[in-house]
């Protein structure tokens, strides 16, 4: 059996796929080919945003500080329209689609953290 810490990684990651399936049916810059691409670009995406993320906010803190953090929008739009370029079944038209598409899927994701921390809280 797994235990509930894996469990609840394998259920974001599922619901994490869903909301990009979302965010393709939302807005029409971003393309999303079935669900197992959805899989596989929920995936590359969680990974940019474990290794990548924190390293562009080291190397970028200068210009976040400057801009009260609104340049962490770009490091997240940047992130969402690499995974789009290394992946065949999932497209971003142009950077002010991955812009936008990104902040629909932040927005998605706080609602999956939100539910997730009800149905595994902590003990």
């Amino acid at each position: 059996m797994l235990c509930l810490s894996a469990m609840k990684l394998i259920v974001k990651w599922l619901l994490s796929a869903i909301a990009l399936l979302a965010v393709a049916s939302l807005y029409s810059g971003v393309e999303v080919q079935s669900f197992g691409a959805a899989l596989v670009a929920a995936l590359i995406i969680g990974l940019f945003n474990v290794f990548l993320r924190p390293v562009l906010i080291v190397l970028t803190l200068p210009v976040t500080l400057v801009t009260i953090g609104l340049f962490l929008f770009i490091i997240n739009a940047v992130l969402f329209w690499a995974a789009a370029s290394v992946l065949d079944g999932f497209q971003v038209q142009g950077f002010a689609a991955a812009l936008l598409g990104s902040l629909i899927y932040s927005a998605f994701g706080l609602v999956i953290d939100s539910a997730l921390e009800r149905l595994f809280p902590h003990q």
